[in-house]
């Protein structure tokens, strides 16, 4: 039992029910993706946000206004030897009480978008109202005092005043405005009602003041803004970057996975079919031979000839499979040697001779003889060159020609050229014959179709070698197929070492 279901693990490799996963970091990277296209275009966009920073800065600095209204009103009840101003104080702490109250209560709260332009208004009612305390504080007069030094006491505490609560509420918009627009109103009618020159003055001073500083809390307040953009900004692009990490990494473990199945099912593939194909090309041969006795009908002797052929087509066309799994796994290893270009090159135009013949095609030499032996594997470079040669002949009409030639490069390595006069292939369609299982318009409609796993089996080869494929082709003027091994393959020519009596013998007679 659990030999099966290892077997059934085995052959499924692939985990199709994980496959949900990419649709989801697809949707995650596309939405970040729009977030960011369509960031917000006004300060609106990040309320919520300031709003929260406006309570936490309330709550850090709960205790310095209290002890400002403590040390205003002590300072008033010293210079007035009065105890008006005790009710302006308590007033004035339970405003800042009641705000602080209404900060921790949006604190404990995850308070939605929608909500925020209501807490604003609520927050903004708490500052107006001590605004309002403000006005009520430049109402406060003292008979016994000065009128310079009371008139100096209340201007000097309003400005503080308005320079603190600058730097409280520059968060929340519009607050310092809202806060002494009613104190500007009351110094506006004091100085209307007494047509004094001191209030006069105070007024001027507050108003440009309140100016100025409405001003710069609405540049802070948008320099906030802006810092809130580039951090929201930088957490899209981090939260963009690990969905992109965690959707290469899922595309990585299918890959791997994908890769491991297709090297299951070729080492599957090359037992499971080579072996009775061995076994189908051995009795077919016997029977076309008719090694064990004639066969009556002629037909059948005919049969056995397609199955034969047949069949080594198809095992061909397997062990082309595996060679290119091979490449691609990095386990073809090359078993390098000296061998002849033009040698092999020869062997391989014998061996497609008989065929070039029955089509009636001519195939014409041109080599170089006399150069040196170059370093490669034998085996693989037989397979180059048949390879090539055999799509010359596929692809070449009746009547046709062939010519091979063998030479050097400017370079001082070798080359194979193997030019056809065949339909050709467009210039377009050339990456993609070039590539695994890519075949062109021209061989999809030939009668002998492969796997089009030929040319990028020579192309993987000689990249092996440091050589170079060059594939030249246009419609209706023939292909031409160029392997090239560089001058480091070519084994340069060493004159033989004579032996020393042979050495003394030649000076002796020249003496």
């Amino acid at each position: 039992m659990s030999k099966g279901v290892s077997t059934s693990t085995d052959k499924i490799i692939v985990d199709k029910s994980r496959s949900h996963r990419n649709t989801a970091v697809s949707k995650a990277v596309r939405m970040t993706r729009e977030r960011l296209q369509a960031g917000p275009s006004n300060t609106s966009g990040f309320d919520r946000e300031m709003l929260g920073l406006h309570i936490d800065s309330m709550l850090q600095g709960a205790i310095a206004m209290p002890i400002f209204v403590l040390i205003v009103t002590g300072i008033g009840i010293y210079l007035s030897q009065s105890l008006d101003l005790v009710l302006w104080g308590i007033m004035g702490l339970c405003v800042h009480a009641l705000g602080i109250l209404l900060a921790r209560r949006a604190k404990t709260l995850d308070i939605p978008v929608e909500l925020v332009p209501s807490w604003q208004r609520r927050f903004l009612i708490v500052q107006i109202v001590f605004g309002c305390c403000w006005a009520i504080f430049m109402l406060q007069d003292c008979d016994s005092c000065g009128p310079v030094n009371y008139g100096f006491f209340k201007g000097a505490v309003l400005l503080i005043a308005l320079a603190a609560t600058a730097m409280s509420t520059f968060l929340l918009r519009n607050a310092l405005l809202f806060t002494f627009i009613p104190v500007i109103l009351v110094l506006a009618g004091i100085t209307l009602n007494t047509r004094d020159a001191g209030y006069m003055a105070l007024t001027a001073v507050v108003s440009t003041s309140l100016v100025f500083l409405v001003f710069m809390t609405k540049r802070m307040h948008r320099a906030n803004v802006h810092i809130l953009s580039v951090q929201s900004e930088k957490d899209d692009l981090i939260a963009e970057l690990e969905v992109a990490k965690s959707m290469s990494d899922e595309a990585r473990r299918r890959a791997e996975e994908a890769n491991l199945a297709k090297s299951r099912f070729l080492a599957s593939m090359s037992h499971e079919l080579r072996t009775p194909l061995n076994a189908i090309l051995g009795f077919s041969e016997v029977m076309s031979t008719e090694v064990l006795g004639p066969l009556n009908n002629p037909i059948y002797k005919e049969y056995t000839g397609d199955i034969h052929r047949s069949g080594q087509h198809l095992l061909d066309l397997i062990n082309e499979i595996l060679d290119l799994s091979r490449i691609e796994a990095g386990k073809y290893d090359l078993s390098e040697e000296a061998i002849q270009l033009v040698e092999i090159t020869e062997d391989c135009i014998g061996m497609v001779q008989l065929k070039a013949r029955t089509k009636n095609i001519s195939i014409t030499e041109q080599f170089e003889y006399g150069m040196p032996s170059v370093w490669v594997d034998e085996k693989s470079m037989r397979q180059v060159v048949l390879n090539l040669l055999s799509n010359a002949v596929k692809f070449t009409p009746s009547g046709g020609e062939i010519s091979v030639k063998v030479g050097w490069t400017a370079g001082g390595g070798q080359y194979l050229s193997i030019k056809d006069n065949g339909p050709g292939i467009p210039e377009e369609e050339i990456p993609v014959v070039l590539s695994a299982f890519g075949q062109g318009s021209i061989a999809i409609k030939s009668a002998e179709q492969g796997t089009g796993l030929g040319l990028p089996i020579v192309q993987a080869i000689l990249a092996k070698h440091n050589g170079q494929f060059i594939l030249r082709s246009k419609l209706r003027e023939g292909t031409e197929a160029i392997a090239i091994l560089p001058s480091k393959r070519v084994l340069q020519s060493v004159p033989a070492v004579e032996d020393a009596p042979a050495v003394a013998r030649r000076r002796k007679s020249f003496a």
